[in-house]
């Protein structure tokens, strides 16, 4: 992977994160609360800017990872001026639910574009089996090249991009006959897929493409982001329940993921983000404490009570719950730098 690879990734994952907190930012704005500080990565401000008669300062943090907006009143041990109009306190509940789904929503709404640049640059597979061979995989190491028709597998007939993935994912470390056609000709290669870190097998091609129409382009942009979401909830469903085991990857480790979509092209770049983006929406939905979603929890409870949840208790659940991630992101983070 290239340094431009592993700057792509960076400016990437902050892209995602900058749209995630203009979410609660422009919603915050909406509902005339204000925001005192948007900043993109934690730490001591490298650069920072306030707009003439605007309350917001908007900053750049030593630490490039993550991003927040301060919003004066939302810090639930913060004193705060009953009068004082322009606080997330003192504004309405509808306001408050809103400011705090916009974030997750926004990376929703966020993914749909990606997803739309995306289908427009890569187009979509076609119909036959040729297929494109990417960079340092068991298919390129084999001969396979872009182009290829891949026939059948251990003299079996291959016609279904889906019936090859099965035969891979089932071999891990078997050596496998190919039967391809290049230029008009026949041939039979060995292919011995790798093994996954799940443990299941892949060489590492995919379908050739060719353009998509903007029409079509669009209407799968829309539904591709609740196709995620919807593996999100499986995903965790099954995590859950004990047939899955969870893998999860710090900035690190999703910075070098995108790195290496970004190897295989814009399109392979751009589909990567809108997926990333719609897990991020998805994610932070989650009734986690520092989460979106632990929040929404506290403001449901108002809304069913009628009451406003104890202040005290409120923050220190947030407060847990941060500090518990951060050691988390740490951890995985630790793991993914001593990482292959």
């Amino acid at each position: 992977m290239t340094a431009s690879s592993i700057i792509l990734g960076i400016l990437g994952l902050a892209l995602l994160m900058v749209v995630h907190e203009a979410g609660h930012h422009f919603a915050a704005r909406a509902f005339g609360m204000r925001v005192i500080r948007f900043s993109i990565g934690f730490g001591p401000a490298i650069w920072k800017h306030q707009p003439k008669g605007s309350p917001t300062v908007y900053q750049i943090a030593l630490i490039p990872f993550l991003a927040y907006v301060q919003i004066a009143g939302m810090n639930p041990l913060e004193e705060v001026d009953p009068n004082d109009k322009g606080s997330y306190a003192n504004a309405s509940l509808i306001g408050r639910i809103t400011t705090i789904f916009a974030g997750p929503f926004a990376n929703y709404a966020f993914a749909s574009v990606l997803f739309f640049a995306a289908n427009m640059i890569s187009g979509e597979p076609v119909k036959t089996m040729h297929v494109d061979v990417l960079p340092d995989g068991a298919a390129k190491s084999a001969d396979l090249r872009s182009g290829d028709l891949i026939k059948g597998i251990e003299g079996k007939p291959i016609t279904k991009f889906e019936e090859l993935r099965k035969v891979v994912v089932a071999n891990p470390e078997k050596p496998l006959k190919f039967t391809v056609e290049r230029d008009g000709k026949e041939l039979v290669l060995p292919v011995t897929p790798k093994r996954s870190k799940a443990g299941t097998g892949f060489i590492g091609v995919t379908l050739m493409t060719q353009a998509m129409p903007t029409k079509k382009a669009l209407k799968l942009s829309i539904k591709q982001p609740a196709t995620v979401v919807q593996m999100f909830v499986v995903g965790m469903a099954r995590i859950i329940s004990g047939k899955e085991k969870p893998e999860f990857k710090g900035p690190p480790g999703i910075v070098k993921e995108v790195g290496k979509a970004a190897d295989r092209g814009w399109g392979q770049l751009l589909g990567f983000l809108g997926l990333l983006s719609a897990y991020i929406g998805a994610f932070n939905l989650l009734p986690i404490p520092a989460l979106d979603g632990g929040r929404l929890m506290f403001l449901g409870y108002e809304a069913v009570t009628r009451h406003r949840p104890n202040a005290k208790v409120e923050a220190n659940v947030h407060a847990i719950g941060l500090l518990l991630m951060l050691t988390l992101i740490a951890i995985v983070s630790v793991y993914d730098l001593r990482g292959p």
